[in-house]
């Protein structure tokens, strides 16, 4: 099972990928893949010549539909060797889902027992809700 570490925001350089937790009017922000049975936040891998802000934007609208919405760089995160930014995101506005990997979004008041990235998830979401209060 993959397992996360959290560090201060700008202590890597190399980042691979972005992930967020995402609220949505007042609860938790989940996709579900098309493939899977499990739910996952928001994110993937840095397109290259795209900066880590510019990647979460893109996978926010392409995993969850988000049209309106804001977001905030929290930390540096590693997994397996290699590490990206997790983010916050608040969103105003969800859109269809577009055509791609994911099939539907769920909100959540808190985590679901099947995630599809166990060891990780757990360790963002506390330091979501250590961050911004148990009910985020």
């Amino acid at each position: 099972m993959l397992t996360a570490t959290t560090s201060p925001l700008g202590s890597q350089d190399d980042y691979i990928f972005v992930t967020a937790f995402a609220r949505y009017r007042g609860q938790l922000l989940l996709s579900r893949h098309r493939l899977r049975t499990t739910w996952e936040t928001q994110g993937g891998h840095i397109e290259p010549g795209e900066t880590p802000l510019k990647a979460i934007r893109r996978e926010l609208y392409e995993e969850a539909g988000a049209l309106d919405f804001t977001v905030e760089a929290l930390c540096d995160y590693s997994a397996a060797g290699t590490h990206g930014v997790f983010y916050f995101a608040n969103i105003a506005r969800l859109g269809p889902l577009p055509p791609s990997e994911m099939a539907e979004v769920c909100t959540f008041t808190t985590l679901p027992p099947n995630l599809t990235y166990p060891g990780i998830t757990p360790v963002l979401w506390g330091l979501v809700r250590h961050r911004f209060g148990a009910g985020t």
